[in-house]
């Protein structure tokens, strides 16, 4: 599973973090720091931390033909790179 942030979307709410502790961290207030590669058995906390995400700055690549972006709950195929 690979993780994008749009970093210039997220706007520190941190709601991530709080769900998905061993994979993202906020640095100081505004700094998000994640693991993009996040381990496979973080998969149900790091959906519910994309959900979660206020700005939907996160999207879940599964590295296969299907993704997840934050927010629609749906399945995409051919989705790359930041929303």
């Amino acid at each position: 599973m690979r993780l994008v942030v749009d970093l210039n979307r997220c706007q520190g709410y941190a709601q991530c973090a709080f769900l998905a502790p061993d994979v993202f961290a906020m640095h100081g207030e505004e700094a998000l720091l994640y693991n993009p590669h996040a381990d496979e058995t973080q998969r149900e906390h790091v959906l519910r931390a994309a959900t979660a995400c206020p700005v939907q700055a996160i999207l879940v690549d599964d590295l296969g033909d299907t993704s997840v972006a934050a927010g629609e709950g749906a399945v995409r195929e051919g989705l790359s790179g930041v929303r």
